[in-house]
């Protein structure tokens, strides 16, 4: 295995195990560290949003600490970074949990909860949680994104009660269902890729995602996945 020089940042909520996303790191050769320092993500050469729970809560720590304008500053910058789960939505404009509130605003959209019941009555158990398998959107190619050595129809996991909604088409590459309902499972547009599942926790399909990254910092990393 090869290790990258990149050095990464994987920003620190507190919210969702972040040591497994630092384990699937390192196992590509990333050598990653978790920080609650602006410094440490204005430093470092690409970053990771990661995250488990309320974006409300989560756009709280990302104000109150400057953060968030670390992400922002990150992306304008062209340097690579990586939502997970909570951190997908927060990439989003506007949020509906508990209340409307902002997010971090990097692409158009909204974060909505599935609904009560599917479309012929039935009551939807949420959250979602488990295997589901991912599939191409529309005419997108996952060329060059991060899901670039990941099979169609990849089985990742997810954990998730609210699921975005942008307003550009464009930028979703990837999509799933939970009981007949359609979500969008990731998104990438230039130095931006963010997905609903954790492919820290999906295996080697799921690694394949962190491999690419790794990629995309600059190094070719041999993991034999």
């Amino acid at each position: 295995m090869l290790e990258s020089e990149a050095r990464v940042a994987i920003v620190d909520l507190g919210m969702g195990n972040l040591h497994n996303v630092r384990r699937a790191c390192a196992h590509v050769g990333i050598r990653a560290s978790l920080t609650t320092r602006v410094e440490d993500v204005n430093a470092a050469d690409a970053a990771i949003l990661p995250g488990v729970g309320a974006m409300p809560e989560a756009m709280r720590a990302l104000n109150s600490t400057g953060l968030g304008d670390a992400v922002r500053k990150t992306v304008s910058d062209g340097k690579p970074l990586l939502g997970i789960c909570l951190g997908l939505q927060l990439l989003m404009a506007t949020g509906t949990e508990f209340l409307d509130h902002d997010g971090l605003g990097l692409f158009s959209g909204r974060v909505e909860r599935f609904p009560h019941r599917t479309k012929d009555g039935t009551m939807l158990r949420v959250p979602h949680i488990g295997w589901s398998p991912i599939y191409r959107a529309g005419s997108s190619s996952w060329q060059n994104t991060l899901l670039a050595s990941t099979p169609e129809k990849s089985s990742m996991y997810f954990v998730h009660s609210y699921h975005v909604i942008p307003e550009d088409p464009r930028i979703v590459v990837a999509t799933a269902r939970y009981s007949g309902i359609e979500f969008v499972a990731a998104v990438s547009s230039e130095n931006v890729f963010a997905c609903q599942f954790h492919p820290e926790r999906s295996g080697p399909e799921g690694l394949r995602t962190y491999s690419q990254f790794a990629v995309r910092l600059g190094r070719v990393v041999e993991t034999g996945i």
